[in-house]
């Protein structure tokens, strides 16, 4: 561990230049849905998103004017502008949806951009069936951006940031390069979220015209269903979510989406040179193939128990459906939320709380605790079992395959841990917050603090217009911790400190 001085005025203008840049992209972002406002006369939207366009791309140029510096990002440098990127970026996407009066107030706004960003996908908006065209289609851009991380898309595409951009790729809670740089990296996820795209157009589109849409409608909401379910964030462009468009060949496709996005890019990147060993040995590829078999079982036993479907396809289109959208952190429901609650029992709505708990695969667009960690806090405390029941003389050694064979060191282990039970106390956090300021049960509680905590989704009916300001605060803090994996955020915190108590605060950790 080493450690950084109190940040001087050289240390907030390169926080600054960064952070300015993450905010012009964000205008791009606003920018892009303004000529399908303008081509459909939604003239508030258009305004709207001008709006926040402007003020963002405003920042970015006085950024680039005062505080360009060549200076090298350090390790405290990457952690502090991400978790700034967030927080803050989260504040400008807000702009057009404050601007928009569909939510009660500032924090209302607030609270969906960083929703969206985060991919968490609760919505506290207003008559979401009658939205604009151009700023629903604004909330699933910023659904993408923030599934595939706000810097690999505005840094590292475009940018010619070489290590610098490598440093904000680590901070924003990605583990794995690929390929030999951050740069060509991000293009390989910009190459797979294409071919995603194209995949879903051609697949969804002609689904979407059997169920009766309109040709430009079923363009709109296919382009809609690609960008929530791969980025796993949830968004939707109706109230009822996927119960609305009453299509098995629809859901089966979104299906596919949730898998994809709920894996690695690295194992894109397997899959798509046919190393398919890579993917069957995949320390997160087994981990998630024993849970999700588990809890499918639990699922399945408590829908059967409890009489909820009375055949099989009901069972696969309403229960695995809703597990696969769970574990994917994806959050589309095809029940309405006061059915885990009515008709589902215990067992299948405490088999759902697991699977949002552990969630996806690291280094993907999933939310959640991640896989990785859950299998690697278990072999950490299987292996300190061994340790104690074999022999002083005995040499214990764990080993896991991600990417290659590596050994399980204890400070692995330690940090797989350590993490999880941040995410434990998340959870807590949530529910208890939930209990003192709703009208609500410890189940919805619970259902509701883990589904956010873990960037899911999944509502049970506690998050809506009307709920407190006190519990929307809390779940944006929830949601900004899950989706970071709190390191970026606790570094901030170090580095607002070190600013009073004038002393080396900071320390760099190895991850």
């Amino acid at each position: 561990m080493s450690s950084v001085l109190r940040p001087d005025v050289d240390d907030l203008r390169i926080i600054g230049f960064y952070l300015g840049k993450v905010l012009g992209g964000l205008g791009v972002v606003m920018l892009a849905p303004v000529p399908v406002a303008l081509a459909l006369g939604e003239w508030n939207a258009a305004a709207a998103l001008g709006l926040g366009a402007g003020i963002s791309l405003s920042v970015r140029w006085l950024a680039d004017a005062h505080l360009e510096t060549r200076r090298t990002l350090s390790w405290a440098h990457g952690m502090v502008i991400v978790a700034l990127a967030w927080i803050v970026g989260s504040a400008f996407a807000a702009i057009p949806m404050h601007v928009s009066g569909r939510f009660t107030s500032a924090l209302g706004a607030y609270f969906e951009a960083t929703s969206a960003l985060t991919t968490t996908g609760m919505s506290v908006i207003h008559d979401l069936d009658h939205l604009e065209t151009s700023m629903g289609l604004y909330r699933h851009l910023l659904q993408l951006a923030g599934g595939l991380g706000i810097i690999i898309v505005i840094l590292a595409l475009f940018s010619a940031g070489g290590s610098r951009v490598g440093t904000l790729y680590v901070s924003e809670a990605r583990d794995e390069r690929i390929l030999p740089n951050v740069l060509r990296t991000s293009r390989f996820i910009a190459r797979v979220t294409a071919a995603f795209l194209v995949a879903s157009l051609v697949a969804l589109v002609p689904a979407l015209l059997n169920a009766g849409f309109a040709p430009l409608r079923a363009l709109e909401h296919a382009v809609a269903l690609f960008a929530s379910s791969f980025s796993t964030g949830g968004f939707s462009l109706m109230q009822a979510s996927m119960a609305y468009y009453h299509s098995a060949w629809v859901e089966l496709f979104v299906m596919l989406l949730m898998f994809a996005g709920m894996l690695s890019f690295a194992l894109h990147h397997a899959l798509w040179s046919r190393d398919l060993r890579e993917f069957v040995d995949h320390l997160e590829t087994r981990t998630l193939a024993l849970t999700g078999t588990g809890l499918l079982v639990l699922l399945s036993l408590g829908l059967v128990r409890e009489g909820t479907y009375g055949d099989l396809a009901a069972l696969v289109r309403k229960g695995l459906f809703t597990l696969l959208s769970a574990v994917s952190s994806t959050g589309h429901q095809v029940n309405s939320g006061e059915t885990y609650l009515t008709d589902w029992g215990v067992l299948a709505p405490a088999a759902i709380v697991g699977a949002m708990a552990i969630g996806g695969m690291a280094s993907s667009t999933a939310g959640g605790v991640k896989a990785l960690r859950v299998a690697l806090a278990f072999k950490g405390v299987v292996h300190d079992i061994r340790r104690f029941l074999l022999p002083e003389s005995a040499v214990v050694v764990t080993s896991y395959h991600v990417g290659r064979r590596r050994i399980l060191r204890p400070e692995t282990a330690r940090a797989a841990t350590t993490v999880l039970l941040l995410f434990v106390l998340s959870f807590l956090l949530g529910t208890m917050t939930a209990l003192i300021t709703s009208d609500v049960d410890l189940t919805e509680a619970l259902f509701e603090g883990v589904s956010i905590g873990a960037n899911i989704g999944i509502s049970i009916g506690v998050v809506e217009p009307a709920m407190s300001p006190t519990l929307q605060a809390v779940y944006i803090v929830q949601m900004i911790l899950g989706r970071l994996e709190f390191v970026a955020v606790l570094v901030l915190f170090g580095y607002l400190l070190s600013f009073r108590r004038g002393s080396r605060v900071l320390g760099r950790v190895s991850r």
